[in-house]
């Protein structure tokens, strides 16, 4: 099992816990936005639900592009890793599997 917070910076940690925050945010946006708000637009012609949720997950998603890349230069990830982790928001169910793997990781010192 993975070391707890206390064992890392505490700059690290602080980003860590702002990361995972936002992760599950934006995640959950996202699944609102792809299984309630478009099949709502779409389907059954109610664009007001897409109207509130797009613009609200829009801003969240810059909030944690923001948070994954301050976590990404304080925990020192490569590249490829920041690329990977700013991206993950964008595939639904994707950013919980990127947030655990991304604690997990940081929490145990390994690169990314």
């Amino acid at each position: 099992m993975a070391a707890d917070t206390s064992t890392l910076a505490p700059r690290v940690a602080s980003s860590l816990g702002r990361y995972r925050v936002m992760a599950y945010v934006v995640g959950a946006m996202l699944l609102v936005l792809v299984l309630v708000a478009m099949p709502l637009r779409y389907l059954a012609d109610v664009p007001e639900v897409s109207a509130v949720v797009s613009p609200i997950h829009g801003f969240l998603f810059i909030v944690y592009l923001a948070t994954a890349f301050d976590l990404a230069l304080k925990a020192r990830f490569t590249a490829k890793g920041t690329v990977l982790v700013l991206l993950a928001g964008v595939v639904p169910f994707v950013s919980f599997w990127a947030e655990r793997r991304v604690t997990a990781r940081v929490r145990a010192g390994q690169p990314l």
